[in-house]
């Protein structure tokens, strides 16, 4: 009696609910949930399964019962999927498909019956009333468990693939664009890499700029103190542009954003590899090579690099200073040249302790030495005195590092529910030393004395950062992420110089000139973000982050102590997405970010190393913080893609350089000296768009243009602020499909002039004719260049030969004008023109095909094209 009164109430409640829905019938009750997991025939989790849910119900027009679709979904990469707001009546079946694997069909049906025996507990017991209505309303909550899925070796037999991935890709708050097809970065770093990423300007040194500034680079989610010429552009499957970042990233890095680079990763059982060698007109060479084998529970993966590095830049510099009276024109012509090379070697092993737990450890080496050098001619002229000098340089600088990387990624039973931890330690050591000899010509072009410089230096520095992330979904409504990063960073520098004077036998150690410090800097940090939709009007990121940080050093020679602690800050994102009619979609974004002074910044340490380079750190720094929002829009036609983007940025407190007179401490004189102020203010405004498209089956076009005004105040400091400026900067991105497996990519940009871009970070100001000023003090001329290549495939696809020739016209010439208090100057260089690889790849391996990647149900089995891929 009490069950069935238990079930009369329970449905009388659920009844009651659905009845005051507009035309909803008590037989069409919603509350049915039905889960499960798709493993493979090891147990594996297999991603993009399609599982539709069908209902039979009579046809109107035949008067026959027929499957009608109910709902469908692709499997999530722990291959999960869940079904929810189903009718608990009828006859249900659900369907598993895939290419190259058995359809499965399966019935489903909800068991609304109270099985067991009387319980006379419940008569008078509330506790046991409610374990029968829980016991009930399992009934209504079906979990499929793991369901496995076999393989169809004949259809496997009979696939062709054709299809590609995806050129771009959108989130709510990032845009992907897969480059791991780019050709004409072949052989080459990440730097090429960027040259061909829309929204992305690469100058002559490979300085990325994202929106005129400089963005953080990530490794595949975590921040990295390697250089982007220190990671091969083979190994990077694409690049997620973060313009605006989430509560869930640091909030460092001011009013930059983020470049994550996605490195390729393997997902097959057997073994599989992939060679890579290549070679330069300069001399410079490249050789990679990474092996994956994976069974049963253990994916090992190992990978190994080396790469010969040779540089060419020719520059020239003009500069007028007018100083305590003496007015002066210094003139340089510079031959610049590098040579060098890295060696870089991985090793990595994941564990799948269960279908859901996986532990990964990886250990990393590497170690490199350069050697550049650099003859610069230099013609004086201080009042009415000419002098020719001429400035040979001979450096080497050698590092070593180690790295190590735990982590554990934990999927829990309810689809989209995910812990992952991660530790991530990096150490590095670093050795160099320099001769700097400054010969000076008299009449007869004769040398009538030398100076020389020696500089000694090394160093070494640890980073630990150990972080959690949590993210709870809330069926189809939304879902919770929160998360907890600590980082600490360990920094100590020796530097000595001493100079052998004019007429001096010995060198004499310059303490003025000794750079010796140590430094630590600790940044600790909660973010909790909620996701979700509202009343299916538009879709919602919502965050909140936390961060406090504090930094101790001390200048090793005067003991000297400097620290700081910032308290906690708040920095709040939002971000919205609307879906519109026919493929369309508008996205918003709002953040708040910051960008602290670093140690070598704030020392007020005046270094005389270079007497045309002087520098001086400034103690008075104080954080900047940027206000950011940007507004964008999508619309997918086909293989069409358009994006328009508005965006601005409002930055407090800039930390910027700044190039001024002071005195100097050294000769008493007053001299131009590098140093970094913070300035009032700065706003960076415009719009970019972006069009992606396939005009011909054998013609792939992506076109990039951003239109951005820039300005910083500077007021504070009683100088003349640069105008404001409008500029362009524009990239194409070609890819033609040839015959007999011949492909050619023709990629170009265009930068318009520009003001200088904000530099707010480093500890050296670069050689005399390469120290940048403030952004407020100066321009770039506009530029462009066009690169091109060609590719050949052969061995069934498995190996390719191609040629890469980039700056075709040798029209990428860096062009600067800087000004102000009491000096003009311009200076001009060009780098690697004309630079010609040739690049050879062969992939290999034996693989399990039932462990397809199949990427989306559009683009059935890319996976095979790209599975054999560096962990």
């Amino acid at each position: 009696m009490m069950k069935k009164l238990l079930l009369l109430m329970f449905l009388t409640v659920s009844f009651s609910s659905f009845s005051q829905m507009p035309g909803m019938s008590a037989q069409q009750a919603n509350i049915g949930h039905v889960y499960g997991k798709i493993v493979d025939s090891l147990g594996k989790p297999l991603e993009f399964v399609s599982v539709v849910l069908l209902t039979n119900k009579p046809d109107p027009a035949t008067k026959q019962n027929k499957d009608v679709l109910l709902k469908g979904t692709v499997t999530k990469a722990n291959g999960e999927f869940s079904f929810d707001e189903l009718p608990i009546f009828g006859k249900h079946k659900l369907k598993i498909s895939s290419v190259g694997y058995k359809t499965i069909e399966m019935p489903v049906a909800f068991q609304l019956m109270m099985n067991g025996k009387p319980n006379p507990k419940a008569e008078n017991d509330p506790a046991e009333q409610m374990k029968m209505l829980k016991n009930l309303l399992g009934g209504v909550d079906k979990d499929l468990g793991n369901i496995k899925f076999y393989e169809d070796n004949q259809i496997l037999q009979a696939v062709t693939v054709t299809a590609t991935k995806a050129l771009f890709e959108s989130d709510i708050d990032k845009k992907v664009f897969n480059v791991e097809k780019n050709i004409v970065t072949a052989g080459g770093t990440a730097v090429d890499i960027m040259k061909n990423v829309p929204s992305l300007q690469v100058d002559i040194d490979g300085n990325v700029k994202l929106r005129n500034a400089s963005p953080q680079i990530f490794i595949d989610g975590r921040p990295t103190t390697l250089s982007l010429d220190q990671i091969p552009a083979d190994a990077i499957e694409k690049v997620e542009v973060i313009t605006n970042p989430s509560a869930k990233y640091d909030a460092s890095g001011g009013n930059a954003g983020i470049l994550n680079l996605v490195l390729k990763k393997n997902k097959k059982t057997g073994y599989n590899g992939m060679v890579n060698a290549g070679a330069d007109k300069l001399g410079g060479g490249n050789v990679m090579a990474n092996f994956n084998v994976r069974q049963n529970k253990i994916n090992l993966s190992a990978m190994a690099m080396t790469n010969q590095m040779r540089s060419k830049t020719l520059g020239e510099s003009d500069r007028f200073s007018d100083v305590d009276g003496l007015k002066s024109t210094i003139n340089q012509d510079v031959d610049s040249r590098m040579k060098g090379g890295f060696f870089f070697t991985r090793l990595g092993l994941d564990y799948f302790v269960t279908n859901r737990t996986t532990l990964s450890a990886a250990g990393i080496i590497g170690q490199g030495k350069f050697n550049p050098s650099e003859n610069i001619d230099i013609n004086t002229l201080r009042g009415s005195v000419s002098s020719y000098s001429n400035r040979i340089s001979a450096s080497d600088r050698e590092f070593r590092m180690k790295g190590m990387q735990l982590g554990l990624k934990h999927n829990f039973t309810k689809s989209g529910e995910e812990l992952t931890a991660d530790l991530n330690y990096f150490g590095g050591k670093n050795d160099g030393s320099g001769l700097f000899t400054t010969n000076y010509y008299g009449d007869a072009n004769t040398i009538y004395g030398s100076q020389i410089q020696k500089n000694l230096s090394n160093g070494n520095n640890n980073f630990l950062t150990i972080q959690t992330d949590y993210v709870r979904p809330f069926g189809n409504k939304g879902s919770l992420e929160m998360g907890l990063r600590a980082q600490i960073n360990n920094i100590k520098n020796i530097n000595e110089n001493s100079i052998k004077a004019l007429g001096a036998n010995d060198f004499k150690v310059i303490n003025s000139a000794t750079t010796n410090y140590q430094s630590k800097n600790d940044v600790y940090a909660a973010y909790i973000s909620v996701a979700g939709a509202y009343k299916k009007v538009f879709s919602y990121k919502v965050g909140l982050r936390a961060e406090s940080s504090k930094y101790n050093g001390k200048l090793l020679n005067t003991n000297e102590d400097f620290n700081n602690k910032f308290p906690i800050s708040l920095f709040p994102s939002v971000f919205l997405s609307k879906d519109l009619k026919k493929n369309q979609q508008i996205q918003m974004s709002l953040t708040r970010r910051i960008n602290r002074p670093n140690f070598f910044q704030l020392i007020p340490f005046v270094d005389y190393t270079d007497s045309l380079n002087i520098t001086k750190g400034n103690a008075n720094l104080v954080p900047e913080f940027t206000y950011s929002s940007e507004i964008s829009y999508t619309k997918a036609k086909g293989v069409n893609t358009f994006i328009g983007s508005v965006y601005y940025k409002y930055t407090d407190n800039l930390i910027t350089r700044y190039l001024g007179q002071e005195i100097n401490q050294i000769s008493g004189k007053t001299d131009l000296i590098n140093t970094y102020i913070n300035a009032n203010s700065s706003n960076n405004y415009g719009f970019e768009l972006t069009g992606i498209t396939k005009p011909k089956k054998w013609w792939d076009l992506t076109a990039n243009v951003n239109f951005y005004n820039s300005r910083i105040n500077v007021s504070n400091i009683e100088i003349a602020s640069t105008p404001a400026l409008w500029s362009m900067f524009g990239k194409l991105n070609n890819n033609f499909k040839l015959p007999k497996k011949f492909t050619i990519q023709l990629s170009a940009d265009y930068q318009s002039k520009t003001n200088l871009p904000i530099n707010s970070g480093g500890q050296n100001f670069g050689p005399p004719m390469n120290q940048v000023q403030s952004a407020s003090q100066g321009y770039i001329k506009p530029f462009y260049s066009v690169d091109f290549a060609i590719k050949k495939t052969f061995l069934k696809d498995a190996a390719s030969l191609t040629l890469s020739v980039n700056d075709i016209f040798r029209s990428r010439y860096a062009v600067q004008y800087s000004e102000g208090i009491g000096f003009t100057q311009n200076y001009s260089r060009l780098t690697n023109p004309q630079m010609i690889r040739v690049n050879f790849s062969y992939r290999f391996g034996k693989m399990d095909m039932s462990l397809f990647k199949r990427q989306n149900t559009k683009s059935q089995q890319e996976g095979m094209q790209n599975g054999m891929q560096m962990q």
